[in-house]
């Protein structure tokens, strides 16, 4: 007969016993099972004991051991190689999140931070200590909040020391930055005593992992930083030329950047960025004599000085009106330009970027601002000749006469109005005032390879702006037109990550409007599908076929496997796990990994989960693991990447997190663990790829001659005609 299914035989081993090989019962309550175990072995306290994986990762079962009281002892001990052995076997059992609550319950971290106040040791022992300290800290089973300043402040002492151990601090600047990122408090006691010169130390030393930590820190102190203070931060931070040490020094440095500096490098992106949110949000104040005096330089810098002064003699209503018709050649749709900055977004920042260009690249400036259109015209706005009072002769504007002379009104590119809406699509692309994502690492390069990168970008644009107007042969109604071009002209470049402002310029200047207009269609071509209804009953026909072709490739890269990134509730992690779905489809298997290791084989997995225990797949915001990390923005691409299978453990239900490294592989394993569970595999990426694969299938069976007879021998050629007068002589009246 055989036994019920949740009675299951295991070995059971202890140092200098024999081994037992029992039924487990796995209904009966487990302190009942250690019971039994300790009697065979006549051992007393059965509830001091605990069962704990022989293989692998040597996870405990149960809550109560004695391995956390022995180890915690051994912290104590004198015995200074005693303390490093105690502290080895605890950084390898901390991770198991049982035995992290048993030594957090028994004061360990406390006595983990004796050991790194007093620094007796600033060698191996404390190395070990703060990892040990770091690996309980993550369980987030106690807050950062609750350190003590005095012991901060010893960290802080590891940070600013210049001869130190080669892993201390990292581990103390890992340390300072979860601090940082979690204590607001705590955070402006590090900012405080850690300043921006040690920082830059660490950052420019060989030592790949203390740059990558130093890097953490200092974006986590600028996170924390008011506005204000975030500003004043960058500007000494781009003074110490961090800017070009970042560009050449770790960039375009021999050795691969890892993922944490990438995602570091976008948040320091996203920060700089952001400075210019103030602006962006401030639409402009009519009654501020500043702002009118840069109006007024950006009108000048358009319509030659020498104009303003040869209409000193005109009446004040006659220069207002020269003026507003001035603005109105510039391209503000009022002749009161203050109407036209009130939008926000972009508000101020459109101002800033047309007087940057017109300071910065005053020959460009003259080419692209539609100052007049026509003849050359007086200061009035009329023809020189008929009023000879006011007759002079000036120079034409240079280069302008030659873009803009020949143009029709209706055909002028308005500069003021282009600027502001670049400005704004500027804004959306680059994500001007987002908060910074948890997971990405988007950085463009060229944003450290360039000082006002955001200012140069735009002149960059406008001039491209400008140019696709005339490719299109525009007019003022195709406004809207252009500026979609131009937006899929500069996201596709973007797109590409150019290393430089030139390269970038090189690259959008060489997708013209004409080779935008092949790539749509070419895209097109691509996504379209005959409607005709003997092909969509074909493609009918086909689609169970291809599904199980595509749900056959989902499985296989399951069982491939994949690395998953860990992601705490307060900061990005730098651990890895790996998991895979074995051979036969009825068993996950993972197991952590470290970093830059190759993927693990099947048998060294230390952890499984059978399929036959998976309840349910939850993604996005059910998560278990992202549903208590809130609504933010900030949280929306760990809500797009984040699934979990929930699982029988017991009496009670236990889940396995995941979050993706990309979109793909989110679609590739929610699709696959939809298949294990006889679910449809709806994601976004199974309807692409069973479009794509509906699509080439479709053409071939349409290219396919069924039953067609095609001859040997090509058929005999016709007998030429009895004459060869194709053509029609007009010049022959009929009668």
């Amino acid at each position: 007969m055989a036994p019920p299914r949740n009675v299951v035989k295991i070995a059971v081993q202890m140092p200098d016993a024999i081994p037992q090989l029992i039924q487990l019962d796995q209904a009966k309550p487990l302190a009942a099972v250690l019971k039994e175990v300790c009697d065979a072995w006549s051992l007393v306290h059965a509830e001091s004991y605990a069962l704990q994986f022989a293989d692998g990762h040597r996870r405990y079962i149960t809550e109560n051991d004695l391995e956390a009281e022995r180890l915690l002892g051994g912290l104590q001990s004198g015995s200074r190689e005693r303390r490093r052995e105690t502290l080895q076997h605890l950084v390898s059992l901390a991770p198991d999140v049982t035995f992290a609550q048993e030594v957090i319950s028994r004061d360990g971290l406390q006595k983990l931070g004796t050991i790194i106040e007093d620094g007796d040791d600033l060698g191996e022992v404390l190395t070990l200590a703060l990892r040990a300290f770091l690996e309980l800290m993550e369980h987030g089973m106690v807050s950062w909040e609750t350190l003590s300043i005095p012991f901060v402040r010893k960290v802080v002492c590891y940070v600013n020391m210049n001869l130190m151990d080669a892993w201390v601090q990292p581990l103390a600047l890992r340390l300072l930055e979860s601090v940082t990122l979690s204590s607001p408090a705590l955070g402006q006691l590090v900012k405080s005593e850690v300043p921006l010169d040690r920082l830059l130390v660490h950052l420019q030393v060989m030592n790949q992992q203390l740059q990558t930590k130093a890097m953490a820190l200092l974006t986590a102190l600028l996170q924390g930083a008011s506005p204000t203070e975030r500003k004043h931060m960058l500007d000494y931070l781009w003074q110490r030329n961090l800017r070009q040490f970042i560009y050449k020094n770790i960039i375009h440095s021999a050795a691969p950047l890892g993922d944490e500096m990438a995602h570091h490098l976008y948040v320091l992106q996203a920060l700089t960025l952001g400075l210019l949110e103030p602006r962006m949000r401030t639409p402009l104040d009519p009654y501020s004599q500043e702002q009118r005096e840069q109006l007024q330089a950006l009108r000048q810098a358009a319509f030659e000085s020498e104009g303003e002064s040869l209409g000193t003699g005109l009446s004040a209503d006659r220069r207002r009106s020269l003026c507003a018709r001035e603005f109105r050649k510039l391209g503000f749709s009022n002749s009161n330009p203050a109407q036209d900055l009130e939008r926000v977004p972009p508000g101020l920042l459109a101002l800033d970027n047309m007087l940057y260009f017109s300071r910065h690249a005053p020959s460009a400036y003259s080419r692209v601002s539609n100052r007049v259109g026509g003849i050359w015209q007086g200061p009035c706005g009329l023809s020189c000749a008929p009023h000879p009072i006011l007759f002079f002769y000036l120079p034409p504007p240079p280069q302008f006469v030659l873009e803009n002379s020949s143009r029709e009104d209706k055909h002028e590119c308005p500069f003021a109005r282009s600027s502001i809406q670049l400005t704004v699509l500027l804004c959306e692309l680059l994500r001007v005032g987002e908060p910074c994502s948890e997971t990405a690492q988007d950085f463009s390069p060229m944003f450290f390879g360039q000082d006002q990168s955001f200012h140069e970008l735009f002149c960059v644009s406008i001039q491209l702006l400008n140019k696709t107007w005339k490719e299109m042969r525009a007019t003022q109604e195709d406004f809207d037109k252009v500026m979609q071009v131009v937006r899929e002209q500069l996201a596709r470049t973007l797109a590409l990550k150019p290393s430089s402002l030139e390269l970038f310029r090189t690259k959008v200047n060489a997708l013209p409007y004409g080779e935008v207009l092949r790539l749509r269609q070419t895209e097109r071509l691509h996504q379209e599908g005959t409607l005709a209804p003997p092909i969509l009953e074909l493609r009918e026909k086909l689609k169970p076929e291809l599904m199980g072709l595509i749900r056959q490739q989902r499985l296989l890269r399951l069982c491939e496997g994949t690395l998953f990134r860990k992601i705490s509730s307060r900061r990005r992690q730098d651990k890895l796990w790996f998991c895979c779905l074995s051979p036969n489809h009825k068993v996950l298997q993972y197991g952590d990994v470290e970093e830059g290791a190759s993927p693990p084989t099947l048998e060294s997995l230390p952890e499984q989960l059978p399929v036959a225990d998976i309840k349910a797949l939850l993604t996005g915001k059910d998560c278990p693991h992202v549903r208590e990390k809130g609504s933010g923005k900030q949280n929306k691409d760990l809500y797009e990447l984040a699934f979990s299978v929930s699982y029988d453990h017991g009496e009670a239900e236990a889940y396995l997190n995941f979050i993706a490294p990309s979109k793909r592989e989110f679609h590739l394993w929610t699709d696959g663990l939809s298949a294990l569970l006889g679910s449809p595999m709806g994601s976004e990426q199974t309807r692409l790829d069973l479009e794509q694969l509906l699509t080439m299938e479709t053409k071939l069976r349409l290219l396919e001659l069924e039953n067609v007879p095609i001859p040997e021998q090509p058929p005999p050629i016709p007998p030429p005609p009895t004459n060869f007068n194709f053509c029609y002589d007009c010049s022959i009246a009929e009668p």
